[in-house]
C-alpha cells in the first residue's frame, strides 16, 4: 500500500486515540514543527539515503504521526524537494564564501560528497512542470546556485553559450560527487583534486 494511501487510515487512527503521536506538539508552531520534520528527515537521509526515505520513517524521527506529516508536505518528493532547496542555499553559500573557479569547486564537491538528496530530489522532479511549491522553490534555488557558481568563478552568463559553461561546470561537479561518493572515482584510477585542477584550467578566466 502506497504511503499516500496510509494517510486517511492514520488520521483516523490519530482520531480513535490509539496513536501516541500528534499530527503537532502543542507547543509548536507550524513553522517550527516543519523545521522540526526537515531535520528529522536529514537525520533518516544520512543514515539510510536519501533515495530510500519514507514518510513513515521520517514521522518516527520526528514524534508524529505519519499522517501529520500531510499537512506541510503533500508526500516523499515534496519532501525530498524541500531538502534538496535547503542543501541548494547552503551550496551556494559555501561556493561564495571558498571564491573563484577552482574554491567553489571544491567546496561545491565537499558539499555534494555528503549528501544525495539533490541528486534524488532531481528524479522526484515531475518532468513537465506542474509540481507546485516545492518544486518550484528548487527551482529558484538551482538558478540562485547556479548564479553563485557564475560570479565566483568569473565564469559570465550574459549570453546563451557563457550559460551553458555554467551549467557544464555544475553538472560535471555532480557527476565528479556521485562517482565520488560511490567509490567509482578512485576505482577509475582517478582523484578529485585531479579532476578539479583540469576543470579549474579549461573554464577559468
Amino acid at each position: 500500500m502506497s504511503e499516500a494511501a496510509l494517510a486517511p487510515l492514520e488520521a483516523a487512527t490519530d482520531r480513535g486515540g490509539r496513536s501516541g503521536k500528534k499530527t503537532r506538539p502543542a507547543n509548536m508552531s507550524k513553522a517550527a514543527s516543519r523545521s522540526s520534520i526537515l531535520d528529522a528527515a536529514r537525520r533518516v537521509a544520512a543514515r539510510d539515503g536519501a533515495r530510500d526515505l519514507s514518510l513513515r520513517a521520517v514521522a518516527a524521527e520526528a514524534g508524529f504521526a505519519p499522517a501529520g506529516l500531510y499537512g506541510y508536505f503533500r508526500g516523499k518528493d515534496d519532501l525530498l524537494l524541500a531538502l534538496a532547496a535547503d542543501d541548494l542555499t547552503q551550496l551556494a553559500r559555501a561556493m561564495r564564501e571558498a571564491g573563484g573557479l577552482k574554491g567553489a569547486s571544491a567546496a561545491a564537491l565537499a558539499l555534494l560528497g555528503k549528501t544525495e538528496t539533490i541528486a534524488a530530489a532531481s528524479q522526484a522532479l515531475p518532468r513537465e512542470g506542474g509540481g507546485g511549491d516545492a518544486e518550484r522553490l528548487f527551482n529558484g534555488r538551482m538558478i540562485a546556485a547556479l548564479r553563485a557558481l557564475s560570479e565566483v568563478s568569473g565564469l559570465p552568463s550574459d549570453n546563451r553559450e557563457n550559460q551553458c559553461d555554467v551549467v557544464l561546470v555544475a553538472a560535471a561537479l555532480s557527476g565528479l560527487a556521485l562517482l565520488e561518493r560511490s567509490g567509482r572515482l578512485g576505482a577509475l584510477g582517478f582523484q578529485a583534486d585531479e579532476i578539479l585542477a583540469r576543470l579549474s584550467s579549461r573554464f577559468a578566466k
